[in-house]
């Protein structure tokens, strides 16, 4: 099952990055996947069955939006370490 989101955004919303509806909406979603995963509300695996993207696409995502595809905390790293 899918569900269609309808967004009402004025005509100028588009020309600001100067990409079409569709691409616009694209990169929405990129954004909000990549914002979601920095946040460890989701996983990579998650995040790349919504965007109907290989986990290795998804890792382009994160690299494009300067998102670490590494979910660790430096008390993680601390831990590890000992």
């Amino acid at each position: 099952m899918s569900y269609k989101i309808t967004l009402d955004l004025p005509e100028e919303s588009f020309s600001v990055l100067r990409q079409h509806p569709g691409d616009f909406a694209k990169e929405l979603l990129h954004a909000a996947l990549s914002k979601w995963y920095e946040q460890g509300l989701i996983s990579q695996s998650k995040a790349s069955e919504i965007a109907r993207l290989s986990r290795q696409e998804f890792l382009e995502v994160l690299k494009q939006y300067n998102v670490s595809p590494f979910q660790y905390t430096p008390d993680d790293l601390e831990k590890e370490i000992q």
